[in-house]
């Protein structure tokens, strides 16, 4: 069941892919290629990947 893309191999998830938005503020951004390979190879995969947050792209860093 953990054979989700996006929680094998994107990386740490952080704080803000784990947080849901609030009411006015931008959605989260998803990495198309993880849910595509997820759709592909294993669907159910998915809701591993929306229950950890792995399938959204980390926030951007701020630049100075």
């Amino acid at each position: 069941m953990l054979s989700s893309c996006a929680t094998l191999f994107g990386g740490k998830v952080t704080e803000y892919q784990k947080t849901r938005p609030a009411a006015g503020e931008p959605q989260r951004e998803l990495r198309i290629g993880a849910f595509i390979a997820d759709l592909l190879i294993f669907w159910p995969s998915l809701a591993v990947d929306f229950a950890t947050g792995a399938i959204y792209k980390p926030k951007a860093a701020a630049s100075k």
